[in-house]
């Protein structure tokens, strides 16, 4: 694919609101388009159509100072390569299906290969790689919401049933950002969507996250084999590198001898969050926090799981907007899912949606500031 020069990003004057440009051109004439949501409190964000993309994510450290904490590129060839999944909406199915294969209502489906036994995140031609369609919508006061939608027909990548999917991304007065996802199938088929992008709170291309302290609020993980897919029975953190119950650097015990993080060459796992409420309302989830700047994020979210992966693999071929390359640990997503392999293990949170029925997800990613440490 050839793609028109990117534009420069906007500035943050200006009215709170949502409005389109052209951010480049297909090889087949189709457009990609970035729109900017800016708040009341002068944080803006980006996002593309190509993926429903969140591109950028300019927030404030306790000065005031407003730096973008989303990696990424502005040149459109890394965007379609090496940066696919960065800060996209990953699906029909998010992480891994084992064998490429599945079984529902007693009748066995193939879905698309990626490589290493597996299916990940939706088939090569996954959901991150087609242009959603997308609409302004109402916000509250001081905000701004876009629609991005999406319609994947039956047999796509393999997967039965027609599903239309949406995802709506809502930057409050407050500079919390939301996105809210909705779906519905013709026929059963199976749906786990989420945002895959990855967050440095010192402000893209500015170095590792090791020094990022980690909060996730869950008791349990799922261990992986050598393809990383789930072995099947929760385990404990306690004891463990994977004990983030209380704040830990994520570098603290990063490199430890221990055979999970051996074989991920850092963190890439699903912690399987505390119960969520059952009123649907999303309860937090994960807290980073870069004591140099002060900057925070609080992940809230009506999920079960949240995938934790410290970018182990990065090895620069992906440069983002300041000149950087990124390397290993230049970045962390929190990827708020059901959790990963979920149709090939009935104890686990189902992913099943059926004609007539509705998913529905909501996760927050809330940033704040902390008080100077003494």
């Amino acid at each position: 694919m050839t793609a028109a020069p990117p534009q420069r990003h906007p500035d943050q004057a200006g009215t709170p609101g949502a409005r389109s440009e052209t951010f480049a051109v297909l090889a087949d004439g189709t457009p990609v388009e970035r729109w900017t949501l800016r708040s009341d409190n002068a944080v803006t964000a980006t996002v593309l159509t190509l993926g429903a993309t969140l591109h950028t994510w300019q927030t404030p450290d306790r000065d005031g100072r407003h730096v973008n904490i989303v990696l990424g590129s502005d040149d459109f060839a890394t965007v379609l390569g090496p940066a696919r999944h960065f800060g996209t909406i990953v699906g029909r199915y998010a992480n891994r299906i084992a064998d490429s294969r599945f079984t529902l209502d007693g009748t066995e489906h193939r879905v698309a290969p990626t490589g290493r036994g597996v299916t990940l995140h939706g088939g090569p031609d996954g959901f991150a790689h087609r242009v959603w369609q997308a609409e302004e919508v109402p916000a509250a006061p001081g905000g701004a919401a876009v629609r991005f939608s999406l319609h994947s027909p039956d047999g796509d990548q393999g997967f039965p049933g027609a599903l239309d999917a949406t995802a709506t991304y809502t930057l409050g007065a407050d500079g919390a950002l939301t996105v809210e996802y909705h779906a519905t199938a013709d026929r059963p088929t199976v749906v786990n969507l989420t945002n895959h992008a990855y967050f440095n709170l010192a402000g893209e291309g500015t170095g590792d996250v090791l020094g990022h302290h980690l909060t996730v609020d869950a008791d349990h993980y799922t261990p992986v084999d050598d393809r990383m897919v789930p072995l099947g029975p929760y385990e404990p953190v306690a004891g463990t590198p994977f004990d983030f119950t209380s704040a830990r650097a994520i570098g603290e015990r990063i490199h430890d001898d221990h055979p999970q993080l051996r074989q991920a060459d850092g963190y890439d796992h699903n912690w399987v969050l505390r119960p969520r409420p059952a009123d649907g309302v999303p309860a937090r989830a994960a807290l980073l926090h870069h004591p140099a700047s002060g900057r925070t994020l609080e992940v809230r979210t009506t999920e079960p799981g949240i995938q934790v992966y410290t970018g182990n693999t990065f090895d620069g071929r992906v440069t983002g907007f300041g000149g950087t390359a990124y390397t290993p640990y230049s970045g962390v997503a929190l990827e708020t899912q059901h959790h990963p392999d979920s149709p090939n293990h009935p104890d686990y949170p189902s992913t099943v949606l059926r004609p007539g029925g509705e998913f529905r997800s909501t996760t927050v990613f809330r940033p704040g500031v902390a008080s100077r440490e003494p």
